[in-house]
């Protein structure tokens, strides 16, 4: 490495950071890329390796008719390096993709620390460095970092609760009372159904699947509700992702909620009976090995103890070695449309920039993908190229003016993940007129226009 003073540093090193280094620094710029792991750890933090998965290690569907498909095809196309490693530590998860979360982080250091344009610094950061900024340290950002964004962007009155889920050992699950199984018998595409356990017996069914008969299932859901909490403080009002709720939370919600939700059962036959079960836990592998599994959908703030005692009731885990219990953390965003500019910008600091959930979206691909569409926009000013923002047609594109667009009236901005509701509507009236019509028409629009949009850059090379 013969440069010393990089062109932009990016300060976080997850998804939006790793994204947005790695594209500015195969564009040609070099970059100090700032991690305060392992000189200080945030309390959601385990390793020091750079891309941690804190929560669940799913990047969810891979289905191209999905919008979080479509969002990773469209990604793949613009040579994401956290996708490139998520489909290289891929596990077994039916249509969705999953990964080994400790293989992944490790692809995504050794990238970057190997990156002859990268410089990789382990240290808190205290104040803003000269030059070009992108701050994607996510949402447990801390320090003079955090106060700033609480006093200056309003990072105080925004944030909601994410919560994680358990992980129990493989060996401790009583398959007696489990079976194997993805929803309607749909596998992995790429055929990772057809795999092997830690003793290389043949499996299939991506899932571990812990039935529950009715009278465990209402027995359960009082245990939830009665169950001893981690409460946040008094000061502090519980707001929760909707995707992403507690278990109790939805449990408070009714008693048929959690069936119709991460206990559903439907299109999981039990080969010993026939029949669906009543309600279902699923089990999706954590890593290659198979040594280990997450209680699909169960994230939780119920004390440690109390996830031990309630868990237990399902059969398949009454004996079960947890590696993990589910927690809670809080997550901090801006009022993207209110304080920044359209190439994400700090309006009232135009050198800074934010990236990652900092923005307000939700989601390891969508964090990923405000990371590049920042380091894109910041490359263009840099290379004296007017900023190209994605196109709304594309999933990119839909997240980036979800942040960016201006709101009016007493409308309350919110992060999201990526949805069909962000694309514009078909509406000429040569369009399809049936749902499915329409929705093949934003997808095969949105691949075309990030295809369009990824190829200008290049032409203009």
């Amino acid at each position: 490495m013969t440069w010393r003073d990089p062109d932009v540093t990016v300060v976080g090193g997850g998804m939006a950071g790793c994204e947005a280094a790695w594209q500015l620094a195969e564009r040609g710029f070099n970059v100090a890329l700032v991690e305060q792991k392992s000189a200080a750890m945030s309390p959601a933090h385990q390793t020091p390796l750079l891309g941690e998965l804190v929560c669940s290690n799913s990047l969810r569907s891979n289905d191209l008719d999905t919008p979080a498909g479509l969002l990773k095809h469209e990604l793949r196309g613009e040579g994401s390096l956290v996708i490139a490693c998520a489909d290289q530590h891929r596990v077994p998860a039916g249509q969705a993709l999953a990964v080994e979360r400790f293989g992944f982080g490790r692809a995504i250091t050794v990238a970057l620390a190997l990156h002859p344009r990268v410089r990789l610094e382990r240290r808190p950061v205290d104040e803003l460095p000269a030059g070009p900024v992108i701050v994607a340290t996510g949402p447990l950002t801390g320090g003079p970092l955090g106060a700033m964004i609480r006093k200056q962007l309003g990072g105080d009155r925004m944030y909601f609760y994410d919560a994680i889920a358990p992980i129990v050992a493989a060996e401790s699950i009583d398959m007696e009372h489990a079976y194997r199984a993805s929803r309607w018998n749909r596998e992995g595409k790429d055929g990772s159904a057809a795999t092997a356990d830690g003793d290389g017996e043949a499996i299939t069914g991506d899932y571990v699947n812990c039935p529950i008969d009715k009278e465990t299932y209402v027995a359960f859901v009082a245990a939830v509700l009665a169950g001893r909490k981690v409460t946040p403080h008094e000061f502090e009002e519980p707001r929760y992702f909707e995707s992403c709720l507690p278990i109790e939370v939805m449990a408070d919600r009714g008693p048929e909620t959690l069936r119709f939700g991460p206990m559903r059962p439907v299109g999981l036959t039990d080969p010993r009976t026939g029949r669906w079960p009543h309600a279902v836990i699923q089990l999706r592998a954590e890593n290659r090995y198979l040594t280990a599994y997450n209680l699909v959908g169960f994230q939780t703030r119920l004390a440690y103890p109390e996830q031990q005692r309630i868990f237990a009731m399902v059969p398949a885990l009454a004996r079960a070695e947890w590696l993990r219990f589910g927690s809670i953390h809080r997550n901090t965003y801006v009022d993207a449309p209110r304080v920044l500019g359209p190439s994400l910008e700090v309006r009232a600091q135009p050198r800074l920039r934010l990236a990652g959930l900092l923005t307000g979206v939700e989601g390891y691909i969508e964090s990923c993908a405000m990371g590049l569409v920042c380091a894109r926009l910041l490359a263009d000013e840099l290379a004296g190229r007017a900023p190209a923002p994605p196109p709304p047609t594309t999933m990119i594109g839909a997240l980036y003016h979800h942040v960016t667009a201006p709101r009016e009236g007493d409308y309350r901005y919110a992060p999201t993940n990526v949805n069909y509701g962000l694309l514009p509507p078909a509406t000429n009236k040569t369009h399809p007129k049936d749902k499915q019509g329409r929705r093949r028409f934003q997808i095969e629009r949105a691949i075309t226009d990030a295809a369009t949009w990824a190829g200008r850059e290049r032409g203009a090379a």
